[in-house]
This record gives structure tokens, C-alpha cells and sequence, in this order.
């Protein structure tokens, strides 16, 4: 399990996604008040479920490496709700009156590319044990 390239990739995508709830995606300032807030997975509770289903599907994907074609299914589903993630955290951060994006925002495109790498691993090890039924 642990010896798949895909169950690696997976775990960054998971420790990338729990990583969000203490590092922030954008700093700035809101309309009619002067405080510095940050956008971070807990500012709101639609930002914290995405982020938590992120972050578990990642997980518990790891563990099904004997259903490949699940696995494969759960990785474009896991780039989806990124994608949503993403979506969601820009919207939020149209709110705010002046700010910037912080470097750690960097951190959901590392998710997205974990899980398309991940997908290419299941895909190669269903390839080869295609092949090597084949072979038999």
C-alpha cells in the first residue's frame, strides 16, 4: 500500500488540505473596518466542510488500493471539490476591500496536482496488471 506512488501523492493532497485550516489564503482588509482579517478554511463553515470532505476523501482513498477503478473515480471527484475549494476561497476574497494573496495559496494548486498524479499512478498499475494477465 504504502510502497504505491499514488498512496504518496494522496497523503500530500490530504496533509496539503488540513495544512489549510492554519495557513491562510488571503490577507487583507474588509469595507468599513480597518482590522487585517485572514481567509483561512475556518472563516467560513462552507470554506471548513469543502475543505474537510477534501481532505478525508485524499485520506481514505489511500486505503482502497485494491478497488483501483473507485480509487480513480475518487481522485477526479477529489479534483472537483479542489476546484470548487478554489472557487469558493475567490469569491470570499472578492469581499474583502484591499488585500493580497498569501504564498500559501499555493497550497490548493499542490492539491490538484497530487491528485492528477495520483491518477496517473492508478492508471499505470491498472495497465500493468492488465498486462500482466495477459501474459498468464
Amino acid at each position: 500500500m504504502i510502497q504505491r506512488i499514488q498512496s504518496v501523492w494522496l497523503l500530500l493532497a490530504a496533509a496539503c488540505a488540513f495544512a489549510g485550516f492554519k495557513l491562510s489564503y488571503y490577507t487583507g482588509t474588509k469595507l468599513n473596518d480597518p482590522a487585517i482579517y485572514q481567509l483561512n478554511a475556518t472563516s467560513t463553515t462552507l470554506l471548513m466542510i469543502t475543505t474537510i470532505a477534501v481532505g478525508v476523501l485524499a485520506f481514505i482513498t489511500i486505503f482502497l488500493y485494491k478497488q483501483r477503478t473507485l480509487q480513480l473515480r475518487l481522485c477526479v471527484l477529489g479534483i472537483l471539490l479542489e476546484a470548487l475549494l478554489i472557487f469558493l476561497y475567490y469569491r470570499e476574497a472578492t469581499t474583502f476591500a484591499q488585500g493580497t494573496y498569501s504564498l500559501t495559496a499555493i497550497l490548493h494548486s499542490v492539491i490538484v496536482l497530487a491528485f492528477v498524479l495520483a491518477a496517473r499512478g492508478i492508471n499505470k498499475d491498472s495497465k500493468l496488471l492488465k498486462e500482466s494477465d495477459r501474459l498468464r
